[in-house]
């Protein structure tokens, strides 16, 4: 199973399990997760279905010692964006135990869950603190978990760690993430959105401006995508199974919502097709001399190319030239760009994923009157087949024999 996180305006921790929950995640299984931490005299959880905008969502809740969803911020940090200030000295008052790293992975350790849910979510943990760390100018190990310590914190990450795992769920995709902007009142005065840990925690992620004063990516979200996703970019190729809606708090000009779509990947033989995702790199040039580009054609196919092509346009000023594009598969989609870059007088590259859809297909050879032809059979979805000779072996013969390159091609489509 894929889980592909749109991150549409941001990312929180009750968002994700939320999200989970609207694509069917059973509620159950998250108070599985509160039992097997022991903490089901201490937590509770409350399911709403909302309204943000025109989206219909479901909203997670994680009440902690009878109090509402606490701040899911960094260490003595930012409230998250679905926490009122004026919450924030009550929450002072109010006692949460303060906890190191080591604290909070014991807590984890101990708990009835599968292993590599405890593993995956002491992962996320360690990222936190690692992010704390440096944003403080500490060692891990001494970074005391105020606010991401608090239980219902532990929760929103475990329990997200636990819900992927629940619906098999073995690879994680994300949107580039969303950076808003503003300021925030912390303990610390007045500091920037997004806030310092979560900054750390996204380098390294494809990031977007969203022209929104308001905190819409948490620490908590930031940590647990950065640690859970893979990879970051476009929807991958899947067979979707089920889309759901995880609600934030806010109420923001777009709907405060974080899209997950759940589906199969696609198996190499999909109902008659070979499906493959493939990277489509081009670039437009025009004054590079005409010499260069046969080079350049025999230089992409050597650096893993699946196919290139030519095309003439029009370009900036009434320019005549060329648009270069190359078909390669993702592990050489590094080395056809370098060789855009290297060999051709362009100062940029654009890179676009795609699917292939192609009919699966083996190679035989046939006889003809002339001799031996190399032919590519390919099976169609509707069990026919489709026969196409390799032009140069025809070529070969037609020009041995003295006959028109068409004849020796035809008489390989009959025999094969």
């Amino acid at each position: 199973m894929i889980a592909y996180f749109d991150v549409f305006v941001g990312i929180s921790g009750d968002m994700i399990l939320g999200a989970l929950v609207d694509a069917g995640l059973p509620v159950a299984e998250l108070e599985g997760v509160i039992q097997g931490l022991g903490l089901s005299d201490q937590v509770a959880l409350q399911v709403e279905r909302v309204q943000k905008g025109p989206l219909a969502a479901t909203k997670v809740t994680v009440i902690t010692y009878g109090e509402p969803d606490r701040p899911h911020a960094h260490l003595r940090h930012v409230p998250s964006h679905h926490e009122h200030h004026e919450h924030e000295h009550a929450h002072e008052a109010h006692e949460h135990e303060h906890r190191t790293l080591e604290d909070v992975l014991a807590l984890i350790r101990s708990a009835t869950l599968p292993e590599e849910v405890k593993a995956l979510a002491s992962r996320v943990f360690r990222r936190l603190a690692e992010a704390e760390a440096r944003v403080h100018g500490m060692p891990p190990e001494e970074v005391h978990f105020h606010e991401v310590g608090a239980l219902d914190a532990v929760v929103d990450i475990v329990g997200a760690v636990a819900g992927l795992h629940a619906l098999g769920v073995q690879r994680v995709v994300a949107s580039p993430i969303p950076v808003t902007h503003g300021e925030v009142k912390t303990a610390h005065g007045i500091l920037p959105v997004p806030a310092p840990a979560t900054s750390v925690l996204l380098e390294g992620a494809p990031v977007r401006g969203l022209d929104i004063r308001a905190e819409t990516v948490t620490p908590t979200g930031a940590a647990l995508v950065a640690t859970l996703a893979q990879s970051f970019g476009p929807l991958p190729p899947m067979r979707l199974s089920r889309i759901g809606y995880g609600a934030g708090s806010m109420d923001l000009p777009l709907p405060n919502v974080l899209r997950l779509w759940l589906g199969h990947p696609l198996s190499d033989r999909e109902e008659g097709w070979e499906v493959r995702p493939l990277v489509v790199l081009s670039t437009n040039v025009d004054d590079m001399p005409g010499e260069w580009f046969g080079p350049l054609f025999d230089a992409l196919f050597a650096a893993g190319a699946l196919d290139v092509w030519f095309t003439p346009v029009q370009m900036k000023k009434g320019r005549p030239g060329v648009l270069i594009t190359a078909l390669a598969s993702r592990e050489h989609a590094a080395a056809v760009r370098q060789v855009l870059v290297r060999e051709t007088t362009t100062l940029g590259v654009r890179e676009m994923e795609v699917t292939r859809w192609c009919l699966p297909r083996e190679s035989r050879r046939v006889t003809t009157p002339w001799g031996e032809v190399r032919v590519k059979v390919a099976h169609l979805p509707d069990g026919t087949t489709r026969a196409v000779p390799e032009f140069e072996d025809c070529r070969a013969l037609a020009e041995a024999h003295h006959v028109p390159i068409m004849d020796v091609y035809w008489a390989a489509i009959r025999a094969a």
